[in-house]
């Protein structure tokens, strides 16, 4: 029995993706992300597995936070490809980002294939209690003149 089985139609399929460059395993594509709001922290989890960590790049600049990595083949130099569906190439995802988060404590960790990207909230922008002065019961007449 076979390994691999052909099938002309998916390889077609294949070759008309390449050829119009859609859904082509080399064309990079967007690293899918989950971002969440936790208490006075956003997380941001990117899914970037099998990046070279050496490759990874975070920057926040003007309000835009962009990471950027790039994946590079496994196979050895002149090595021909039987199946190629892993999406090789450079990824770069940017994201604007309000005015109430603090980027100079951004940071970022890279484990199990995962990048996690913390970014704080500044305290300029942290809801506070505002206290309420209370008056006296005495009522004050203010009097005046019109012109």
């Amino acid at each position: 029995m076979s390994t691999l089985r052909f099938d002309p139609f998916r390889d077609l399929d294949r070759l008309a993706s390449d050829w119009f460059n859609l859904n082509s395993a080399r064309t990079p594509r967007w690293a899918p992300m989950d971002a969440y709001r936790s208490g006075d922290t956003y997380m941001v989890h990117f899914d970037l597995p099998g990046i070279d960590e050496k490759s990874l790049e975070v920057t926040a600049e003007n309000n835009t936070l962009t990471v950027h990595a790039e994946r590079r083949p496994a196979a050895p130099d002149g090595a021909e490809y039987v199946v190629s569906e892993r999406p090789m190439g450079t990824f770069s995802r940017q994201m604007v980002l309000g005015d109430g988060l603090d980027l100079e404590n951004v940071s970022a960790d890279y484990r199990d294939g995962v990048l996690t990207v913390t970014i704080p909230v500044a305290e300029q922008a942290k809801p506070r209690r505002i206290n309420i002065a209370r008056s006296s019961d005495e009522h004050k007449v203010i009097e005046g003149s019109s012109r």
